[in-house]
């Protein structure tokens, strides 16, 4: 086999792990991918975060410490303190959020205020889906006392999915913005508004790295995300070292068939029910994954990425 393509452990270091502090939401964003909304259940709490931090700082290669959710700032002091033990351990940290909080250039201040000299990243999300409260814009006031507090910020926006599809301008998106991933709550709610694609023409995963991963994802309830949904082992089960470091992506029952020959494939290995066309990759993908959530319950987790127990929609049945 080419040395390449082995199914040894990643070449490169892991430098990145991103903390699903909650999948609570105060938003229901159609797009949201890990289904975040004000009914969801399972956040972080203090003794997960320092295990998941004591994992980290034992491999030796994580530089970056990320806090996001659904909406981290829900859980204020938890997230404050999760910073500081981060940095104070020697990690650059990074936070995502929606800037609910920021109602005023004042309340921005405050919220805000106690990360600076922190935080090397916050990441607003800035764009339709998240709307906007009697006219304020709520990720422009968090943007400029970020700035202010000298913390530097940048902005997350989703696109429509009619802005790649305007005639004559197919597969073009408004500058700063990004497409729709058609997984989680968006797989269900705005894939019909999307053009559709034949499904076997979806053969690879143009998104994540899945055979050397630089980054993961961990869950409150230590499930370690090579992409949200795609669990590769539970770093409250086992140590992180020790889960990269048997990490062998080419016999992962979803990550091998990904690698094989992308969603696609996970329809042909599994001979699953499938459509005629799909939006994109990650909607075949997420549609193959639920269809197989009880062949494999422990790499296909938790409930919360698949909307179980999600209100007034149909979602992944077990």
């Amino acid at each position: 086999m080419d040395p390449e393509f082995s199914s040894a452990a990643p070449s490169k270091p892991l430098s990145g792990l991103h903390l699903l502090l909650s999948y609570a939401c105060n938003y229901e964003c159609d797009h949201c991918f890990v289904w975040g909304s004000p009914s969801q259940t399972g956040t972080m709490d203090a003794k997960v975060i320092d295990h998941v931090l004591d994992e980290a700082a034992a491999l030796g290669s994580i530089e970056w410490i990320y806090f996001e959710g659904g909406e981290p700032f829900l859980y204020y002091e938890t997230l404050l303190r999760g910073v500081r033990e981060a940095k104070g351990r020697g990690f650059e940290v990074g936070i995502v959020s929606n800037a609910y909080w920021a109602t005023t250039h004042a309340d921005a201040m405050e919220c805000l205020a106690p990360f600076a000299g922190l935080v090397t990243d916050l990441s607003l999300s800035s764009d339709g889906y998240h709307g906007s409260d009697q006219g304020v814009n709520h990720p422009d006031i968090a943007c400029r006392a970020a700035r202010q507090l000298r913390i530097p910020v940048d902005f997350i926006s989703v696109a429509e999915p009619e802005a790649a599809q305007v005639p004559g301008a197919a597969g073009q998106l408004p500058a700063g913005e990004s497409a729709v991933m058609y997984r989680g709550r968006a797989a269900r709610l705005l894939a019909s508004r999307s053009r559709k694609t034949n499904w076997q023409q979806f053969t690879e995963c143009p998104w994540e790295d899945l055979r050397h991963p630089d980054r993961l994802h961990v869950d409150p309830f230590g499930n370690l995300h090579i992409c949200q949904g795609i669990s590769i082992g539970n770093l409250l089960a086992q140590p992180l070292a020790e889960i990269v470091a048997g990490y062998n992506p080419d016999e992962h029952p979803v990550v091998g068939p990904l690698l094989a020959g992308g969603p696609a494939e996970l329809v042909r290995r599994y001979d699953l029910p499938h459509l005629d066309g799909y939006a994109d990759h990650c909607h075949l993908c997420y549609e193959s994954r639920c269809a197989l959530r009880q062949r494999f319950p422990d790499e296909l987790a938790p409930d919360q990425v698949y909307g179980i127990g999600a209100r007034n929609i149909d979602v992944c049945t077990d």
